[in-house]
């Protein structure tokens, strides 16, 4: 009798440590998926850089891509709601770096992930960030395409996780005045967020439905924003749905709730029969 307690008591707490995600509590009864990985490993000049992609549930439209390493509260949000409605999320592990950083015939060199969808946006941010050249080009840009191969072609809308420090970067500067106005079309700013809480989207409809629910909102336009070499241009310009949903670091809670509404979003619009979402400016 001791042993059956004892053994009912074991598979009971290894349940409760399973169903628990980074960073939230939810019960034991919320969480519907187990996660399956699996790593790639790509080599990049001296470097083998890590891979993920971590599948919960069956395959479905729901695709998350976390390219910086550090923004773990975007990550810890994501695979709480990951747990409860499926999907795929993509990770590049680079030991909590936000840098990517390889060495190629004895020289050291660093990028930004999310700046690297475009040879113009690698020469970018190469050199930004120390040195640049035609060797090192090349290599980035194989690495940017290994990075597109993994989101499946028939995805409804590619979704970004982020997050940014306080002040440094948020609604405000998509506003007149701000650094980046000329790369929105709208801009929505809700009364009750915190500036540095923001969705950006290339979609004009996913604009409008989450300005709608009252959160910090921004359009790119999709013509005009600077050719930075990130991922929203890139989609942009591929006339593919993108949203970078961005939270100051440690806003775990804001992350979650802005995420489920966001695919609770484009489930109605795949239940409704339009299927995958169209760019629409």
């Amino acid at each position: 009798m001791e042993l059956r307690i004892t053994l009912l008591f074991s598979l009971i707490m290894a349940a409760d440590l399973t169903a628990q995600p980074a960073g939230e509590n939810l019960a034991i009864t919320e969480a519907r998926f187990i996660p399956m990985e699996k790593t790639i490993y790509y080599k990049l000049g001296d470097r083998t850089i890590p891979l993920k992609l971590i599948q919960y549930g069956p395959v479905s439209d729901i695709f998350c891509f976390n390219m910086h390493d550090n923004e773990t509260t975007s990550v810890n949000a994501a695979r709480s709601v990951l747990e409860l409605r499926g999907g795929t999320l993509l990770k590049i592990e680079n030991n909590e770096q936000r840098l990517v950083k390889f060495r190629l015939r004895g020289v050291f060199y660093a990028f930004d992930p999310n700046r690297i969808f475009s040879k113009t946006g690698i020469e970018q941010t190469l050199e930004e960030n120390g040195k640049v050249s035609p060797e090192a080009v090349v290599e980035v840009e194989k690495f940017a395409l290994r990075l597109l191969q993994l989101v499946p072609a028939g995805i409804a809308c590619i979704i970004a996780l982020h997050n940014n420090t306080e002040g440094a970067w948020s609604v405000k500067s998509y506003l007149s005045g701000g650094d980046r106005q000329k790369d929105a079309r709208e801009v929505y700013t809700g009364s009750s967020q915190d500036e540095d809480d923001i969705v950006f989207t290339t979609d004009r409809l996913i604009f409008e439905k989450m300005a709608a629910s009252g959160y910090n909102s921004i359009l790119q336009d999709n013509e005009k924003a600077r050719k930075d070499g990130s991922l929203s241009v890139y989609f942009g310009e591929q006339n593919r749905p993108n949203v970078n949903i961005e939270t100051e670091h440690g806003h775990t809670g804001q992350y979650r709730q802005m995420l489920e509404k966001l695919l609770a979003f484009l489930m109605e619009k795949k239940q409704a029969g339009h299927g995958t979402a169209e760019v629409t400016q």
